[in-house]
């Protein structure tokens, strides 16, 4: 009776093993590999900022939290939608990459897309909207990218980074974004990249999407879509991808592009002196429709003549600058100054055909809607 209980302990063990232990490790693994596969990619900013108090809301260092630590602080709860990995592209402020950095960060996001069903970026909220801008206009995929940050850092108490990163990797594991190309996801709401902008400076709702209107919510469990972007009409399609392919861009400086602000009595230096210094585009912010000083009028109509090309927009932050076909100036419709210089910048890029980019400035990421009787 002793040995037949040895054998059976022996059984036992070697049975459970065998089930009890491998079949579980198994299941876990068949678990993890369902969940949607997510790359953070961390470029810094305010989000992984640390401060001098836990009250020092505006006095702190931004970007030098490494964003495997930010994500690490959202564990285990993370682990329950995404199969989550990091990459530490970079770790300073928003304004401090260059056009040079904004090249390499597309090609960092098309590689993980590669091989992830998504990808969120972590940038500094000042010039976020252009990094979202630049994205869309260059990322090859249309797996979703989403854009985070925070109005306040990590290490304050009423912090939204936490809350905000959590939420985009949510978002991104969703997939509900398939083929609407960049969009950005803080304070529980998703923006487009066309049409977002920062309208605060120190408020944690500062971003909105103008006359437009924000795409949707994430309410807890809960992600609303309430629209979409218009290229999502594309979607499955080769004309889904914008023209600016940017293996296809030869690889030497891109072109230069300037932003001249128009204001009562503005002279027509600040454009001159763009000109003069070689730019190859400028961006007049106008006021009303578009509108510049006539010293920046004279100033532009010199320098169209020596092949500078603008593209003009309004100062006020909605509503549309119109083409009226002027020689030398494309109307930027509803972009901000700031987005028509990128949309200038890749432009130029790509081709010196003045219509092709007054084609390009009336239609990409824009929809028009016919009804048919």
């Amino acid at each position: 009776m002793r040995m037949l209980t040895r054998r059976s302990t022996v059984l036992l063990t070697l049975l459970t093993a065998a089930v009890g232990t491998t079949a579980p490790v198994a299941g876990a693994e068949q678990e993890k590999k369902a969940l949607p596969k997510v790359a953070v990619i961390g470029t810094g900013g305010t989000i992984a900022g640390v401060s001098k108090s836990r009250v020092s809301f505006q006095d702190y260092e931004a970007g030098k939290l490494p964003i495997a630590k930010l994500v690490g602080d959202l564990k285990p709860e993370v682990d329950s939608v995404a199969d989550v990995t990091t990459e530490q592209f970079g770790n300073k402020g928003s304004s401090g990459y260059s056009i040079a950095d904004y090249r390499r960060l597309t090609a960092t996001v098309d590689a993980q897309l590669e091989k992830n069903d998504a990808a969120v970026v972590t940038t500094g909220t000042d010039t976020m909207e252009e990094f979202a801008y630049w994205l869309d206009l260059t990322v090859r995929s249309d797996k979703p990218v989403i854009l985070t940050g925070a109005m306040r850092p990590w290490t304050v108490i009423g912090t939204d980074a936490p809350a905000n990163l959590y939420n985009a990797i949510h978002l991104a594991a969703s997939r509900k974004t398939t083929c609407y190309g960049t969009v950005l996801m803080l304070n529980d709401q998703i923006q487009a990249a066309r049409e977002v902008r920062k309208t605060n400076a120190l408020r944690m709702d500062t971003f909105t999407s103008g006359d437009s209107g924000e795409l949707g919510v994430i309410d807890q469990d809960n992600i609303r879509l309430n629209r979409a972007p218009a290229r999502v009409q594309k979607c499955g399609k080769k004309t889904w991808k914008t023209p600016f392919d940017l293996d296809r861009i030869a690889k030497k400086a891109l072109p230069k592009i300037e932003i001249a602000y128009s204001y009562q009595d503005a002279s027509g230096d600040a454009v001159k002196a763009f000109a003069d210094s070689g730019a190859d585009g400028v961006v007049t912010a106008g006021t009303g429709a578009g509108g510049i000083s006539p010293a920046m009028s004279k100033a532009r109509e010199d320098a169209v003549k020596n092949g500078v090309l603008f593209a003009s927009t309004t100062r006020t932050g909605n509503g549309s600058v119109y083409d009226d076909h002027t020689d030398g100036v494309i109307g930027a419709e509803d972009l901000t100054a700031q987005k028509a210089r990128l949309l200038l910048l890749l432009s130029l890029a790509a081709t010196d055909d003045q219509s092709q980019i007054r084609k390009w400035f009336a239609t990409l990421g824009t929809a028009q809607f016919i009804t048919r009787r």
